[in-house]
């Protein structure tokens, strides 16, 4: 019995700081969507626009990391958002469910609201994050093809 109230405590001493953390990935989410609309912008305007700029000695593995770490950010936004809208989901769920075995109906839907709310906002951080990933990743991944018949070195 001790561990499962250790555990209730710890689950529910998480649900602030993992509704802050659905709130930060929600913001980051339409910042980097902004971002990417901004840059499309730019590509339509400017046929020839890169984001990559290799030094004269950068090798092509050099440039494959710097593309990775461009486009990381939001694929970690994609796959981790969901989980932490299910934490979030999760940890209220037990006190509203005893507050319907207690009859207190009108307690339960509040929680249940608010919880939902928080998967809700994940869901839709990890969809644009999602979206943001592909264009983005294509984008940079046609740079880098450039690059290589650039230097000869495509196949």
């Amino acid at each position: 019995m001790l561990i499962e109230t250790t555990f209730s405590q710890v689950a529910q001493s998480l649900l602030w700081p993992v509704l802050a953390l659905v709130a930060l990935a929600f913001a980051y989410a339409l910042w980097s969507a902004g971002a990417t609309l901004m840059e499309a912008w730019q590509r339509w305007r400017v046929p020839a626009y890169a984001v990559l700029r290799p030094a004269p000695g950068d090798t092509m593995d050099e440039l494959e990391l710097q593309v990775l770490r461009r486009i990381e950010p939001v694929r970690l936004l994609s796959r981790l958002a969901p989980m932490l809208g299910l934490i979030a989901t999760m940890i209220p769920l037990g006190p509203a469910l005893q507050s319907v075995a207690a009859g207190q109906g009108q307690q339960a839907l509040a929680v249940f609201s608010g919880a939902f709310a928080g998967v809700v906002l994940a869901l839709a951080a990890a969809s644009i994050g999602l979206v943001v990933y592909s264009v983005r990743r294509r984008w940079l991944l046609a740079e880098l093809l450039a690059l290589r018949k650039a230097r000869g070195l495509a196949q």
